[in-house]
């Protein structure tokens, strides 16, 4: 049975999950399930949005960046382009922490989800989501990261390779606790060949995953197999990649995402935490 912590019992301390992963992979669907999941869980959580370029959301936001700054603004008074005003959006932000931090004062004890910008450079290629997450740290908060991405990585070997990229290219950067999280899993399991597939991908054989990496290469233009090789070498070597995937239609999915992400940051650490257990959950395929 997958152990999940529930209402006063599980409060203790300050938590927070950094969801993040690239445009598309169901970072507000996910950050609207566990909201609703958790309020039935008797759970306080409370939302911050990091994205100035977000639209609207299904859930309530107890911070959002867009009511100091958007990226439209930055964009027409600055004439900026998307990414250079995202960037300028969240420099914005970092000089203004003193701010946040008294914004989210009154979170005390509470459990922090964080909704991120998708775009990769924020968190490989500039400073500012890693020192952004120290200050968490330095105001005493347990972080988890999450690294969202799409079902659909797993139908081809390439693709594969290329979100296992992401997801340790973020995971060296930031040094957290992190958990990957296969996204969409109602829509996968629809395909034939679901189950053999999601089975192979979820706890990686690297070695068998890399044959059929090369595999698939050996018909493509020669410098292509010589890069898909050296790529499968490396993450043979550094084989830190696994998956947890996420059913937003199930239950047990949800419960056993969150017990996950609880025993990362040890919430509810009055009590005698529990490593989930994947057999312990049942797929409908």
């Amino acid at each position: 049975e997958v152990k999940y912590l529930e209402g006063e019992e599980a409060r203790m301390g300050k938590h927070a999950q950094l969801v993040m992963g690239p445009a598309g992979s169901g970072k507000s669907t996910y950050c609207d399930t566990i909201v609703r999941h958790c309020e039935a869980l008797g759970r306080v959580v409370h939302v911050i949005n990091l994205d100035p370029a977000a639209e609207h959301f299904a859930y309530p936001v107890s911070m959002d960046i867009r009511d100091t700054i958007t990226i439209d603004d930055v964009m027409e008074e600055l004439e900026l382009g998307p990414n250079g005003g995202l960037i300028y959006c969240m420099e914005h932000f970092m000089e203004n922490l003193d701010g946040i931090e008294e914004e989210i004062g009154d979170f005390d004890e509470d459990y922090l989800i964080i909704d991120c910008p998708g775009q990769i450079e924020l968190f490989i290629q500039y400073p500012i989501m890693k020192a952004f997450i120290t200050r968490l740290q330095h105001w005493n908060y347990n972080v988890c990261g999450l690294y969202l991405i799409d079902s659909q990585f797993v139908s081809e070997p390439a693709k594969f390779i290329s979100g296992i990229l992401m997801c340790l290219s973020v995971m060296y950067q930031l040094e957290l606790p992190h958990i990957n999280v296969l996204t969409k899993m109602d829509l996968f399991t629809q395909h034939k060949g679901a189950n053999d597939k999601l089975n192979k991908y979820l706890t990686p054989d690297m070695n068998v995953i890399m044959s059929d990496v090369r595999a698939s290469s050996a018909s493509g233009p020669p410098r292509f197999q010589k890069l898909t090789n050296a790529l499968a070498t490396v993450i043979e070597q550094d084989p830190l990649v696994s998956y947890v995937p996420l059913d937003i239609t199930d239950e047990d999915s949800i419960n056993y995402l969150l017990s996950t992400i609880d025993n990362a940051i040890q919430y509810g650490e009055d009590l005698e935490p529990k490593d989930p257990k994947w057999s312990d959950v049942e797929f409908d395929f």
